[in-house]
C-alpha cells in the first residue's frame, strides 16, 4: 500500500510542476527582453555564434513543443517561442539551441542517450504489457515480472540520462544569453527560472521511474 501511496504523490507532484511550468512560461512570455529579437532570430544567432551552419530553425506546432531533432538537424519551435520577442521565448530557442550544440560538439550524454532510443522505444511498447501479465501471472509466469523490471530499468536509465543532458543545455543556453547581452539583469534572471522549472519536469519523471522500478524490485523478492 504503501508504494502506491508514493506513486500517488508523485503523480500528484508531476501535476504541480507541469501547472507552475505553464504559469512561469505564461508569465515570462509577457515580459519583453530589450534586445528585441524574436526566438528564431536568437536560435539562429546563437547557432551561427558557434559556427553551427547545418541547422535549421523551424517553426512547430503545438504549445510547448520546442525541440532538437538530431536526425534532421533542426532546432523546432512552437509559435509563441518562433515569433515571440520575451524572456521565455529568448530561454527556450537558446536552451534548444544548447542540444545543438551539443550534437556539433559530440556531448557524451546526448550521444548515449541518442544511441539508446531505439532500445528504449520498443522497451517502452512493451513495459505496461509486462508489468500487468506479471502480477496477474506472478505464480505461473515469475518471468514476466522479470521482463517488466528489464524494460522498466531501460526507461529509468533513459530517464535519468536525461537529466545532464537537459542541465547542460540550459547551462549553455544560459551563459550564451548573458555573454553575448540578449538577456541582462531581471531578463536574465526571469530566463534562468524559466529554465529551471523546465528542469523540474524532468526530475519528477526521473524520480517516479526510479520508484517504480523499486517497487517492481521488491515486489519481485517477495
Amino acid at each position: 500500500m504503501g508504494i502506491y501511496i508514493i506513486i500517488g504523490l508523485m503523480a500528484v507532484v508531476g501535476m504541480l510542476v507541469q501547472n507552475k511550468l505553464r504559469s512561469k512560461f505564461s508569465h515570462y512570455s509577457k515580459v519583453p527582453i530589450r534586445a528585441g529579437l524574436s526566438g528564431k532570430e536568437i536560435a539562429e544567432q546563437m547557432l551561427n555564434s558557434y559556427g553551427i551552419y547545418d541547422v535549421q530553425v523551424m517553426s512547430s506546432k503545438g504549445h510547448l513543443s520546442d525541440h532538437y531533432n538530431p536526425a534532421k538537424k533542426t532546432v523546432n519551435l512552437s509559435p509563441e517561442v518562433y515569433s515571440g520577442r520575451s524572456v521565455a521565448a529568448a530561454a527556450v530557442a537558446a536552451h534548444e539551441c544548447g542540444h545543438a550544440v551539443q550534437h556539433a560538439t559530440s556531448y557524451s550524454m546526448l550521444k548515449f542517450r541518442s544511441s539508446i532510443v531505439p532500445v528504449v522505444s520498443f522497451a517502452a511498447g512493451i513495459q505496461q504489457y509486462l508489468f500487468l501479465g506479471g502480477i496477474f501471472f506472478i505464480q505461473t509466469m515469475p518471468w514476466l515480472l522479470t521482463a517488466a523490471i528489464i524494460t522498466y530499468a531501460i526507461t529509468t536509465t533513459f530517464a535519468l540520462v536525461t537529466l545532464p543532458v537537459e542541465f547542460d543545455a540550459s547551462n549553455r543556453a544560459l551563459k550564451w544569453l548573458e555573454s553575448s547581452n540578449i538577456t541582462e539583469g531581471v531578463e536574465h534572471d526571469g530566463a534562468k527560472d524559466a529554465l529551471k522549472w523546465a528542469a523540474m519536469t524532468y526530475v519528477v519523471a526521473a524520480l517516479s521511474a526510479v520508484v517504480m522500478l523499486l517497487y517492481l524490485f521488491l515486489m519481485s523478492r517477495d
